[in-house]
């Protein structure tokens, strides 16, 4: 269905400067595109990144956004999320999907353990079965989530949002000791985030 969906929007799509334009996909659509784990979802995300220029984004939506005629047929719809949002290391692992060969496009999905690690700050009951599935599966090694995490946590240090971190670290400690059944990681923060 995903596929489909590129496809087709490939298809509708008119040249408007250099291209391959790349895409990287972010969010449960990444989990779905590079493993056997599927569920119902309604969106696409894709990262927005500096190859997607302005104009490139609001056509991106006319075409494939929110009540377009591509969200009709495939009910699937794309939404444009900007990086500083996610929660993610500052070496953000993406993975080029040879297997979607598109004309205009060039779809990149962001590695299994950095989706895992984003998701620990929304942290909705959906995110959180797809941190279990992808457990179950055997994609999230232990000391991998931990070193991922522990640089999405320098990163937002210096983020206005930092307060946010201490439900991160919660979050984290719970998938560790539910799901990946190993001991909670220790996980100092500064002084002046204990006042917030």
């Amino acid at each position: 269905m995903i596929k489909s969906f590129f496809e087709d929007l490939d298809k509708g799509w008119q040249p408007l400067g250099p291209e391959p334009i790349l895409l990287p996909v972010v969010g449960s659509t990444a989990l779905f595109l590079q493993t056997d784990y599927e569920r119902g979802t309604k969106d696409t995300d894709f990262l927005e990144v500096q190859e997607i220029f302005p104009e490139i984004a609001k056509t991106l939506l006319r075409l494939g956004g929110e009540d377009s005629s591509l969200h009709k047929k495939h009910r699937l719809f794309i939404q444009i999320i900007k990086r500083p949002v996610l929660f993610l290391p500052p070496d953000p692992k993406f993975i080029e999907m040879n297997s979607i060969q598109l004309s205009h496009f060039k779809i990149q999905v962001l590695d299994v353990v950095d989706v895992v690690v984003s998701k620990l700050k929304p942290y909705r009951a959906k995110d959180l079965d797809d941190i279990r599935e992808m457990v179950k599966r055997g994609h999230v090694e232990p000391d991998k989530l931990l070193e991922r995490f522990l640089l999405a946590k320098e990163r937002w240090l210096n983020d206005s949002r930092a307060s946010g971190l201490k439900n991160y670290i919660d979050n984290l400690h719970e998938v560790q000791r539910e799901l990946l059944g190993v001991p909670e990681t220790q996980i100092d923060l500064p002084g002046w985030l204990s006042e917030i």
